[in-house]
Order: C-alpha cells, then structure tokens, then sequence
C-alpha cells in the first residue's frame, strides 16, 4: 500500500475517450528575449477549435522525471478536447536559457508569453488554465497575479 493506503496496483488507465488525441513530443516556444523553451502538446483532433488549454510549467524535465505522469494526465484533457501543453522552464529540461533561482521574476515573464503564444495558436479558443503541485502550482499563483487576460482558472495543490 502507498501514502493514504491506496492500491496502486489497482489503478487503471482510462484508454476511451470522447476525442482521438495527437501527441506532439516537441516543439519550442519562442520567448521575447529569443530563449527558446520546450513544450510537449497532447491535442485533441477536431477540426474545431478546443474547449481551451491547458498549461503546465515546470522544472522537471519532461521528457525524463514526469514523462509516465504527464502521458496519463495530459491524455485525459485532451482526450476531453482541450489541448494540454507542458514546458520545461527555462534552463531545465531541454528548454534553453539559464534558471537563475528559485521562482525568478523572469519564470512569470515566460509565462506570460507562454500564455501569449498559446491564444495564438490556430487550435486556441484564447482561454488558458494553469494547473500544478508543489512547484508548478506555486507560479501558477504567482503568473494569476500578474492578471493575463486570458488565463481563466489556476488549480495549485
């Protein structure tokens, strides 16, 4: 058994959903200093635009520390219609750049042209969420008080 005495043997991975999903392993997201962060996308196809997405922003490489854990919840956005999205902050994971410290001014700065780039996108409906624990949900707070217009909900744990 595991921390709240849960089976984790028993825990099952939702394979149906309403939409097919497309998996982008990576693509860079050009912040307005020219750093270049990387970003995995899990897309719901539909020839419409999605519900909206979802952003996670994180130092824990992507494609290493969180890969198993990011598959399996950014799969069930998107297989509901909203595009998932997690970024690698800069100068982690394969992102470019330098982490200067611990929850930088210029990790909200990122954000905010993630946020940016991502109303920008042809797929976008131009509303964002940001979700997170620990790390990820502490700056999606700190991102929530520079007031994006078109972030619309942070769920921090």
């Amino acid at each position: 058994m595991g921390v709240f005495d849960v089976d984790y043997n028993k825990i099952t991975e939702r394979t149906q959903f309403p939409y097919e999903i497309e998996v982008i392993h990576h693509t860079w997201i050009t912040m307005q200093d020219g750093t270049k962060l990387s970003a995995k996308i899990w897309q719901p196809k539909t020839d419409t635009k999605t519900k909206g997405a979802v952003l996670e922003y994180l130092p824990y490489r992507k494609d290493e520390f969180t890969a198993l854990r990011d598959e399996i919840r950014h799969k069930y956005f998107a297989g509901f219609g909203y595009t998932a999205i997690r970024v690698d902050i800069r100068g982690t994971g394969d992102s470019e750049g330098i982490i200067e410290n611990e929850y930088p001014l210029q990790e909200q700065d990122d954000a905010l042209d993630i946020i940016d780039w991502i109303t920008n996108q042809e797929w976008s409906n131009g509303s964002v969420a940001m979700i997170g624990k620990s790390w990820g949900g502490f700056n999606g707070l700190q991102v929530a008080t520079r007031q994006p217009e078109a972030l619309k909900t942070i769920i921090s744990l």
